[in-house]
């Protein structure tokens, strides 16, 4: 087998490269070229005779493996590449659960609930109305799986009262699970650990199945993914594991560096190869990143280095608050591209620790007339009220879609409990039809009696006809009518005030809910752009609106190619990078993260400065790093100190106090003979 001539690696790169036999971990810094090593390694593996659909890549995001999937393609050949077995933790587990769930109790057309769907039965199983009272078993429970507890050892490891209750929760809510033949994102991975541990004709097969596992981002891995490539690779142990212990930033969502430290105990065979040339940031970017991680004892030695020069030293910037820093963000984003160092608005980046500190960035930017995009922000159509009306949406469309199903019946909430979920699910299982379709079943009476028959009969009928009401409801005026009427009979204004706390919270769910029908009813009537332009004046039912309603929400999304500043968070900045970054509110109590009642312990010390780490080495050209004098903390002013991490970095000697308004002034000086539009582009929008 032959493929196009690689590029070239270098010696690092190579030794991983053509390490076939046995265990592998490479530790990959950032910017080190881990994915070109991984698309390399798989062409490596076909070229030594291993079909494709023998090899597994498992990423962390469906963008990651979709961006895996493309480079791998360049290489073997489309073909080859699409039958690699490339994917998440998450969608390996689907793969495997419809394929022999039936030997755990799981119908192949199983559901997978999302976050809100969970937290709707947590609520439901733990006999609560408040919603932040249920998101903590939710979350409670999420760790006690990804720590691989099930009910009975999650209450046996309760440290208090409030543990005991959530466990009782849990055992609850995994009762439910079942019996509606629904999954949770967790069960994606816990169950397929539980087929592998328990089943050894189905071990054997998925062993057999994947003659090589691949696995990126291997120090974001939780104790029970960990488990579960275990046990894939069984007994042969032939793994290339990926990842960095500088990069470990997921601990509070269950990722533990421990990994790292077990994989030579269970492997003894492992060999270890550091990927420490960089080919992303400048030599100051990468001293000031080396020499923070330094402080953090060290797994395996690595110190990362560059050949691209040693450019722009890294600036400090001292604000006086929140809103200059803003103002200096923006002044600095200007001088960069009237300078012509930066052209796009995309080669910026804001980033920050905690998601409150992008409203004052929002803020300075809009009036600047930059446009941006917060990464990580929740969208629109990420909304539980949204979901809930878009479940009924696709249920209308398709009225075999279980999850939709199973949401609407519930939202809100019509007097069908869970117990008789579970029979209709049972009997729709026993003969193999839609939840819907075993409403108008002639035998469903055998199973199901009384008030509990009469209102699942009820609900279909109410189904039915909505649909018939949809598909007839065309243009504007007619869909807001229907849509509104419904919602009436529906009850969801009182569905929203009954299941908040704070009534002006569900006020602002309820404004949410009717910006959602004006957007459907504008595109009923032709209206089919989100800044409202009438591009097409053929009118739509809502039929036909809902059934296209996953590609319109995905065009009014925003794009990820667009010319705009980003802002984000420093655990959603991971993986990416930036010709110019500012890192900002580099502050005691913000970097590192500590709260008013927390104490600072050694271990999430360790973990704010690798998130240090990785903010630095986000940036390929040019590093900002400001710090406040005076900072918010809840309604107060107070003031505040550099973070450590500043005088970790060691920039004593080349450190240069900045002023951006200084650089433009000099700046328009330098271009004021120059042409009219140059000194306008230079200009303060």
């Amino acid at each position: 087998m032959s493929f196009p001539p690689p590029d070239p690696l270098n010696p690092a790169q190579l030794r991983a490269v053509h390490h076939l036999h046995g265990p592998c971990l490479v530790l990959a810094g950032a910017g080190s070229g881990k994915t070109r090593v991984i698309v390399h390694k798989i062409a490596k593996l076909m070229q030594s005779g291993l079909g494709p659909s023998k090899i597994a890549a498992i990423t962390f995001t469906n963008k990651a493996a979709a961006e895996m999937r493309e480079r791998a393609k360049s290489m073997v050949g489309a073909r080859a590449a699409s039958a690699l077995a490339i994917s998440t933790f998450h969608s390996l587990g689907v793969r495997m659960l419809r394929a022999d769930g039936q030997r755990l109790g799981l119908k192949p057309n199983f559901s997978i609930m999302d976050s809100d769907d969970v937290l709707g039965i947590l609520r439901d199983a733990g006999g609560t109305t408040d919603a932040k009272v249920a998101r903590t078993w939710q979350w409670t429970i999420s760790l006690w799986k990804n720590q691989g507890l099930n009910a009975a050892q999650a209450a046996a490891v309760a440290q208090d009262d409030r543990e005991q209750v959530a466990a009782r929760v849990m055992q609850r809510y995994e009762e439910r699970l079942m019996a509606y033949q629904a999954v949770d994102f967790d069960d994606l991975i816990v169950l397929p650990l539980k087929l592998l541990l328990n089943d050894r004709e189905a071990a054997a097969k998925w062993q057999d199945t994947f003659a090589h596992l691949l696995v990126d981002e291997y120090q974001d891995t939780n104790a029970v993914q960990y488990e579960l490539m275990k046990a894939l690779v069984g007994g042969h142990g032939v793994f290339t594991a990926v990842g960095d212990d500088d990069q470990s930033i997921y601990g509070w969502r269950g990722a533990t560096i421990d990994n790292l430290k077990r994989l030579p105990q269970d492997f003894p065979k492992l060999k270890v190869i550091p990927l420490e040339q960089n080919y992303r940031s400048t030599g100051a970017i990468l001293r000031a990143a080396n020499h923070v991680i330094a402080k953090n004892p060290k797994l395996f030695e690595k110190k990362l280095w560059s050949e691209l020069g040693d450019g722009e030293p890294v600036q400090v910037v001292a604000c006086d608050n929140e809103e200059h820093e803003a103002q200096r963000a923006v002044q600095r984003i200007q001088a960069l591209r009237a300078s012509g160092a930066a052209q796009k608005l995309s080669d910026f980046a804001v980033l920050y620790r905690a998601n409150h500190q992008a409203r004052v960035f929002e803020q300075k930017l809009r009036t600047a007339q930059i446009p941006y995009k917060v990464s990580g922000g929740q969208s629109f159509f990420d909304r539980a009220e949204i979901k809930d009306l878009c479940a009924w949406l696709r249920l209308w469309v398709n009225q075999d879609d279980d999850p939709a199903f199973l949401r609407a019946v519930t939202t809100p909430k019509r007097g069908i409990g869970h117990q008789t979920l579970a029979t209709l699910g049972e009997f729709a299982s026993r003969w193999k039809v839609s939840l819907f379709e075993a409403l108008f079943s002639p035998s469903l009476h055998t199973a199901l009696k009384g008030k509990a028959l009469q209102a699942l009969e009820d609900f279909g009928r109410e189904i039915n006809d909505l649909e018939y009401r949809a598909r007839h409801a065309q243009g504007a005026q007619a869909a807001r009518t229907f849509l509104l009427d419904w919602l009436k009979v529906l009850g969801y204004e009182q569905h929203l005030l009954d299941g908040e706390d704070s009534e002006k919270l569900a006020q602002a769910r309820w404004a949410h809910v009717l910006e959602f029908v004006d957007w459907i009813a504008r595109r009923c009537g032709g209206e089919l752009t989100t800044e409202g332009a009438v591009i097409e004046s053929t009118q739509s039912s809502v039929l036909e609106v809902a059934q296209t309603i996953s590609v319109i929400i995905s065009l009014a999304e925003r794009g990820e190619d667009q010319d705009v500043v980003t802002l984000s968070t420093l655990h959603a900045a991971k993986g990416l990078e930036w010709p110019h970054v500012i890192l900002a509110g580099v502050n005691e109590g913000l970097m590192p993260f500590q709260g008013p009642d927390e104490a600072m312990t050694a271990q999430r010390l360790e973990e704010e400065r690798r998130l240090m780490y990785v903010g630095i080495t986000r940036a390929r050209t040019t590093l900002a790093v400001s710090t406040l004098r005076r900072r918010q903390r809840g309604r107060e002013t107070v003031a505040a100190q550099p973070s450590r991490f500043i005088a970790e970095m060691k920039l004593e000697e080349s450190v240069q106090q900045e002023d951006p308004r200084e650089r433009l002034r000099k700046l328009r000086e330098s271009l004021a003979a120059q042409s009219p539009r140059v000194l306008h582009d230079a200009a303060d929008p």
